[in-house]
């Protein structure tokens, strides 16, 4: 039996510049890392992250007190366990912290620790990564939703949608469907220049040109996929990420303009959009405490796109099973940062695809050069991945990650389904 010697922390910094914790867990001769990442667009219900608030030298973001308490505390409880047995190692970090959203110890604290112990038990196993979840044989390869404009709080444009991304639908293999992103970025790149706008990218590596208008952003993405030779809405579709919770105000929203509209003409406008630009997947278009319309949209669009919830789920299962009896939504956004351990995040995926939802392995805005959530797509057969545009190495690094993933599947390597 391989067991745990002992649990290290440091602190080291992610893609927006911020501190962060990198875990390491060992075991005789072997060890290995985790980052944990984090969210600027963040729900109220998601696990707690923990800062040293009072740290002026770091302006209140640095992470010294999770990480003392990872290589003592957590470290101590944690010697001499097994290190293939994944669910005990979380059941030890949640019964340490003992509360609903981890604020005892943070999520962040807890996170980091069970990715790495996750990928430990696969290396000393000399197995795959993706080969140590929820599947073991019939690999699928998910579709890429590519983060092509940014808006929102990842941006300084004015643009109310967060994320304009795209899908490649009827990509046959992965490499193809990176093929085609590449294609439509580079046409968009050119699209922006000629338009007078800077090709400078936000956080999670999209473009962020200084529009402030959604239609023009979808336009501009329309031209692009046209004059790079597919078709909208068939070849490659337009997918967004709305995150209304930044964009509700005493029972309204500015989704579609400054102006606050009811949520019956917000829901009028997104037909209208889904209509006219072949919209094919909404993450969050309403609050996360405003079921009703989300209700009522999942209603109203009859199943034929995804309405994907992520600041309404939070990778928590007793809120999915929520959205699921009130039908507010048919798809879920999956970030193991928004419950805290690898095997509440498994519980999760096992429940969506019981009652038929669409999984989705998401990044954070503030992301690292760690691919785990590339295998973990994998490994979980998870229909899709958000992980940023073709820019930025955190995001490459996952796409990078895939593509060598399906390499060793070989012949066998198949994507996944999305309708």
């Amino acid at each position: 039996m391989s067991i745990i010697t002992k649990v290290v922390a440091r602190q080291v910094f992610d893609s927006r510049g911020n501190p962060t914790i990198e875990a390491e867990v060992f075991s005789k001769n072997y060890s290995a890392t985790a980052i944990c990442p984090s969210g600027a667009s963040t729900g109220t219900f998601e696990a707690y992250e923990m800062r040293d608030k009072s740290n002026k030298k770091y302006l209140g973001r640095s992470v010294f007190k999770p990480i003392k308490l990872i290589n003592t505390l957590i470290s101590k409880k944690l010697r001499n366990q097994n290190i293939h047995n994944q669910e005990q190692i979380d059941h030890i970090l949640i019964k340490l912290d003992g509360t609903k959203q981890k604020k005892k110890l943070g999520a962040n604290t807890i996170l980091s620790v069970s990715i790495a112990a996750k990928k430990l038990s696969a290396k000393i196993k000399k197995i795959p990564l993706y080969k140590s979840f929820l599947i073991k044989k019939n690999f699928k390869l998910p579709y890429p939703m590519m983060n092509i404009i940014n808006g929102g709080v990842h941006a300084n444009n004015g643009l109310r949608i967060q994320e304009f991304m795209i899908r490649p639908d009827r990509a046959k293999s992965f490499s193809e469907a990176v093929r085609m992103c590449f294609l439509v970025i580079n046409n968009l790149r050119i699209l922006i220049k000629k338009r007078g706008y800077s090709t400078s990218v936000g956080d999670e590596g999209g473009f962020a040109p200084m529009i402030n208008d959604n239609e023009n952003a979808l336009k501009l993405i329309v031209e692009s996929i046209k004059k790079s030779g597919f078709k909208n809405g068939k070849d490659i579709s337009i997918c967004l990420d709305v995150a209304a919770n930044e964009l509700y105000k005493n029972n309204k929203y500015s989704i579609h303009s400054k102006r606050l509209m009811s949520v019956e003409k917000s829901i009028d406008k997104y037909d209208q959009l889904i209509k006219k630009y072949q919209i094919k997947s909404i993450e969050d278009p309403f609050a996360e405490n405003d079921w009703s319309s989300w209700t009522k949209l999942t209603k109203n669009t009859n199943n034929k796109i995804q309405i994907v919830g992520d600041d309404l789920f939070v990778t928590n299962l007793e809120r999915l099973k929520i959205g699921f009896l009130n039908y507010s939504a048919n798809s879920i956004i999956i970030k193991l940062n928004q419950i805290g351990t690898v095997t509440e995040t498994l519980e999760v995926i096992k429940f969506a695809h019981l009652i038929g939802f669409k999984t989705i392995i998401s990044h954070r805005s503030g992301d690292s050069e760690d691919t785990f959530i590339a295998d973990f797509a994998v490994g979980t057969n998870s229909n899709q991945i958000k992980t940023g545009s073709l820019s930025r190495s955190e995001r490459v690094s996952k796409y990078n990650q895939l593509l060598r993933i399906e390499e060793k599947l070989g012949k066998l390597s198949k994507m996944n389904k999305i309708n």
